[in-house]
């Protein structure tokens, strides 16, 4: 994610775990902000952004987290939270009336469940694109974009929700730090998309292979 410099002498920790453990400290931030639950979407973006701007040799540190969701925090972050609030009732009724043993349950909970997934895809990169920041609806449609472009990027995503959810279901204390990996994780998946075909996994320049 960042130009890594090389180890100090004497340096214990090298950069890439300095990067660990400031990716812990602003989920541990983003946890705490996601709590009102209308702000998780902004809390979300908030921390991809700083953990984007590592690439650039920024500081991803807590601060710099609430320094920059205190200038972007703003009525249309509160309104895409109360849209992926409501879609999230939305979807858990769905499944719950399918439970409930009615005619063609089976299908119906399938298709609320692939409908779900592909929301939730949508949502989660749509957090991690730069747009987001100013503009969610352009952030939406580039994240739509992205997600039918990039079908395994998709599916990491996918594998990333599901990490963090069982990680947390192991160990409840785990849920607090899972929004720090879970970020990563998403502007990870969103820098690979954009890069040229071919150029995965090539060292950026001044960077060691």
């Amino acid at each position: 994610m960042s130009r890594a410099r090389t180890r100090e002498p004497g340096d214990v920790f090298g950069p890439r775990m300095t990067l660990f453990a400031d990716m812990l400290s602003v989920g541990l931030a983003t946890a705490a902000v996601c709590l009102p639950l209308l702000t998780a979407p902004a809390a979300l973006s908030t921390a991809c952004a700083v953990l984007r701007g590592a690439r650039d040799d920024q500081p991803a540190t807590a601060g710099r987290y609430f320094a920059l969701l205190r200038r972007r925090l703003r009525a249309g972050d509160l309104v895409a939270g109360l849209v992926a609030l409501t879609g999230a009732l939305l979807l858990a009724a769905d499944l719950a009336l399918a439970g409930a043993g009615l005619p063609g349950a089976p299908l119906f909970a399938a298709v609320a469940a692939a409908i779900g997934a592909c929301a939730t895809v949508v949502a989660l990169r749509a957090c991690a694109r730069p747009e987001s920041l100013t503009d969610w609806p352009a952030a939406v449609r580039e994240a739509a974009r992205a997600a039918a472009r990039d079908v395994g990027g998709s599916a990491l995503v996918l594998l990333a929700v599901a990490t963090a959810a069982v990680c947390a279901w192991m160990l409840v204390p785990l849920a607090f730090l899972a929004p720090g990996p879970l970020a990563l994780a998403l502007t990870a998946i969103d820098v690979r998309s954009a890069l040229p075909d071919g150029a995965v996994g090539e060292p950026q320049r001044g960077s060691p292979a």
